[in-house]
């Protein structure tokens, strides 16, 4: 149980940042980016956006395989079944009475 909640949490981590990291980058309308390449004199703009792109995928992938790993790590109860067949035993064994002087009906002589 606690590696689903830890894989949810991380899951839910990546989506925050994959947001943010799409949203920063400079598309050709202009975007938030364009805010921020001011600040960013010193990395130069094609070298931002390639690091935005190469977070972008690694994130995405990232995200991919966290949804992934998640099927593997999923709280199951395998014993339900046996838990309810076992419960519908018990009441049938209660409630069963034992057949006296049991006498066939017609059809079932000539079997």
């Amino acid at each position: 149980m606690t590696a689903y909640i830890l894989i949810s949490v991380l899951i839910l981590i990546a989506c925050v940042l994959l947001t943010l990291v799409v949203l920063v980058q400079n598309s050709k309308g202009g975007g938030l980016a364009s805010n921020f390449s001011s600040s960013n004199q010193f990395m130069g703009v094609r070298k931002t956006a390639d690091f935005l792109e190469k977070t972008t995928w690694t994130l995405a992938i990232i995200l991919l395989a966290l949804s992934l790993l998640s099927i593997f790590v999923i709280p199951r109860n395998r014993n339900t079944q046996n838990v309810q067949q076992s419960e519908i035993q018990s009441r049938v064994d209660e409630n069963a009475q034992p057949v006296q002087d049991y006498q066939p009906g017609p059809s079932d002589k000539d079997k």
